[in-house]
């Protein structure tokens, strides 16, 4: 299947052949549910944190005799009961959430959110994007270009969540340029992944041959995987 290239200044230079192993895929629920509770299970981090009886200091030895005193009767001042005592069935930092995702799988739902962004028009290929240094007023320009060449005024201004921007190495004049956009982030195509990819309305993918080429190496990679 072919789809458009654009430049920078948001005009087509031309098409590119995609592979439909990648794009071209059929949406599929349950995967993708699966492995996205699965990455943000992996990414909770277990900050709540109590102490039970046994935990905390004191209650050494009984409060008081057992009898005689006309009080309850209490063995230790560290009982859930008590104030300073442990807390009973509170959360631990010892809780692990993490989920196994099997790497197949994982390469198997990032095809799939490609598909379905392709399916939706929402996925936009750009020989190239680059900037002589950080400048937020360049990146903007770039956008306003590219979403005019496109067809999609959303992408310059959509408030949240608008475009993940793929590139196929580290440029920090291009990051550190939409560092202060609140709905765009950067990241590298070998990083993507399905939660981000459906995390944001529009996908750009630049360099687009070596980019495909990166992704369809980790379709062949996921197929060297045994159970």
């Amino acid at each position: 299947m072919k789809t458009d290239v654009y430049t920078q200044a948001g005009k087509k230079k031309g098409s590119i052949e995609v592979p439909e192993a990648i794009f071209d895929i059929p949406w599929n629920a349950d995967l993708i549910h699966q492995v996205i509770v699965s990455m943000q299970a992996n990414a909770r981090p277990t900050v709540a944190h109590v102490k039970g009886r046994g935990d905390v200091a004191g209650g050494g030895r009984k409060p008081w005799k057992q009898k005689g005193t006309g009080r309850a009767r209490h063995g230790s001042t560290r009982s859930p009961i008590w104030v300073g005592g442990g807390i009973t069935h509170g959360p631990s930092k010892e809780k692990n959430y993490s989920k196994r995702i099997n790497k197949k799988m994982r390469a198997k739902a990032l095809f799939v959110a490609l598909s379905q962004k392709m399916r939706d028009g929402q996925i936009f290929f750009v020989d190239s994007v680059s900037f002589p240094a950080p400048k937020a007023k360049d990146a903007q320009a770039m956008l306003t270009a590219i979403a005019a060449g496109t067809g999609q005024a959303d992408m310059a201004t959509k408030k949240r969540n608008a475009i993940l921007i793929a590139l196929t190495k580290t440029d920090e004049a291009v990051k550190k340029s939409f560092s202060n956009f609140g709905n765009v982030e950067v990241e590298e195509v070998r990083n993507l992944n399905p939660l981000e990819v459906l995390n944001y309305k529009f996908v750009i993918i630049t360099d687009p041959e070596q980019a495909i080429g990166l992704i369809e190496n980790r379709l062949s990679t996921s197929k060297t995987v045994t159970k």
